[in-house]
């Protein structure tokens, strides 16, 4: 419990996908503009991330990895399908978006209105990707390692821009300069936000 206690808070500080891999930049950047839009969106990739990772986590172990089919019988022993590993994660990730998009149309239209194009391009946010390669490359051994990592990471991008859209609504009422109004000062920030979670690469856990 204490191991995935630890990655859980690894995910959101020390390994953010923001501020550490520089991941799901661009509707990190579109969508923080206030508040509500952000919680909305942040909402949504902690969804996806919860759902999509653990599922190619089993295809990946039962599936994918060099004789991973030998679950069907030693005849398949000799079959290696790790080449389509982009393909299948990809696949999974469009359909939940899909799922995702179908819900927040029918319950919070206002949200889906305010989301626009960067809802559907949730399926291309290299954050949900990023997170399944991460959890092939790391090779988790259980379930359970996988889903607290994307729960972990896909809070950690919550936090991210939830905390930027709250400072960019602060901004707006702030006397900036004229050169830098816009992404010139969110560009200061975020800079300034990544250097502020590099402090917590120094704890140990």
């Amino acid at each position: 419990m204490q191991e995935l206690i630890s990655l859980f808070v690894k995910s959101i500080f020390v390994d953010n996908m923001v501020f550490a891999y520089f991941l799901g930049m661009c509707s990190y950047l579109a969508v923080s503009k206030n508040v509500k839009t952000a919680i909305g969106l942040g909402a949504a990739v902690i969804f996806v991330l919860g759902v999509t990772l653990p599922v190619n986590y089993l295809l990946n172990t039962y599936v994918l990895t060099p004789a991973a089919l030998t679950w069907l019988g030693p005849d398949f022993a000799g079959i290696d399908l790790s080449f389509l590993s982009f393909i299948i994660f990809i696949a999974v990730i469009a359909s939940m978006v899909q799922l995702v998009e179908m819900v927040v149309e029918k319950y919070s239209p206002s949200l889906y209105a305010s989301l626009g194009i960067f809802l559907p391009l949730i399926a291309v946010n290299c954050a949900i990707l990023g997170g399944s390669l991460f959890m092939q490359e790391r090779g988790y051994e259980t379930l359970a390692e996988a889903t607290t990592f994307a729960l972990g990471s896909g809070f950690g991008w919550f936090l991210a821009i939830v905390a930027l859209a709250a400072i960019r609504e602060k901004l707006s009422y702030s006397n900036v300069p004229a050169p830098l109004r816009g992404l010139g000062i969110t560009f200061i920030v975020v800079g300034l936000m990544g250097i502020a979670f590099m402090s917590f690469m120094g704890i140990k856990l």
